[in-house]
């Protein structure tokens, strides 16, 4: 199975996804690649707590 594949499939625990997030701004400000994770964190967290939302219902 690729990684893609199980990142899609697999429920991520939108702390984790948040810890990734704290880390990259903890040197301060963020470089290009460092700005263009920190969008593909957003979007990975907001999926992650939706999903729990729908869980949860």
């Amino acid at each position: 199975m690729s990684e893609s594949s199980y990142v899609a499939t697999s429920p991520v625990d939108p702390a984790v996804i948040n810890c990734r997030i704290r880390a990259l701004w903890a040197s301060g400000e963020l470089t290009v690649e460092g700005r263009e994770e920190y969008g593909r964190l957003l979007v990975a967290w907001e999926e992650a707590v939706r999903g729990e939302q729908e869980l949860a219902a």
